[in-house]
């Protein structure tokens, strides 16, 4: 699994609601298929989960449980929400597909279907998205095509992680929405940015209102004394940032002058590379 992109674009047809190999089904007792305790997604909504139940009860369970042999019995590679379900509504078996899979490859099929599926707040699809890119290989772009995302929205996710500790609890408990993440990645200074985030999650700033304070942060001051320059290196920063999607800052000393674009990792910076080549 460390070739890149491991199993990557082959695993649409395991997510496809309205497909299924059905020369490939086979029924399981449910007391004969067990959860994956290291499965990436530890918790699970229960109101989500009944209404599932609700829906297998009325149009009966459309799509089989994936899974593999393991041990004496059966370990769930995807589909633990359906067998979550099944035993709310005491069900006694479930239509299943029996594949060989590694320890890796269920672990990133695990990954990938949380990532499809699942309503993840924003830090635990950013950790999705990076775990899929460090651990297993995938490239920015097989990531966005697997999951159903376009690569900006994979790139612009992963840039939460690099907010401040404080910020990304935030995220997670949804005191902030990503939309407040994203404007908050815009300020320079960390003790102005945490201080607009606490006032983000009381209520007090709108995403709107945070892009506007970002705007209005000093950046640190430059040898140069004509405004009308300043004024130009500071529009120029902002128009990068807009294109690049990325923190941008232009510094300007005597007829010289540096151009620093932040990036995240080397996929990150082989698109920001071909972007700048365009």
């Amino acid at each position: 699994m460390a070739k890149k992109g491991g199993l990557g674009n082959g695993l649409g047809a395991l997510f496809d609601d309205n497909t299924t190999d059905s020369a490939s089904t086979q029924t399981l007792r449910l007391s004969d298929i067990e959860p994956n305790r290291d499965q990436p997604r530890k918790s699970f909504d229960d109101d989500s989960i009944a209404a599932l139940a609700d829906s297998i009860k009325q149009h009966g369970m459309l799509q089989p449980l994936l899974v593999r042999p393991y041990g004496g019995s059966y370990q769930i590679v995807a589909g633990e929400r359906r067998w979550r379900a099944a035993r709310m509504l005491g069900l006694s078996e479930v239509p299943v597909q029996v594949r060989e899979f590694t320890d890796s490859e269920t672990m990133q099929i695990g990954l990938i279907e949380n990532l499809q599926r699942e309503n993840l707040n924003p830090i635990e699809e950013a950790k999705g998205y990076n775990e899929l890119i460090e651990q297993y290989g995938m490239t920015q772009e097989e990531v966005a095509k697997t999951v159903g995302r376009s690569r900006s929205a994979v790139a612009n996710a992963m840039r939460l992680l690099s907010l401040p500790d404080e910020i990304i609890k935030m995220l997670e408990n949804g005191d902030i929405t990503i939309g407040h993440g994203k404007a908050l990645l815009a300020f320079e200074d960390e003790e102005k940015m945490l201080e607009a985030a606490r006032k983000a999650a009381a209520g007090n700033l709108t995403v709107r209102a945070l892009e506007k304070l970002s705007k209005e942060v000093p950046s640190e001051p430059k040898p140069q004394t004509d405004e009308r320059i300043n004024s130009y290196f500071r529009e120029m920063e902002i128009s990068l940032h807009e294109r690049l999607g990325r923190k941008v800052k232009v510094e300007y000393g005597k007829n010289k002058g540096a151009l620093i674009l932040e990036f995240y990792n080397e996929e990150d910076l082989s698109q920001l590379a071909r972007k700048l080549a365009e």
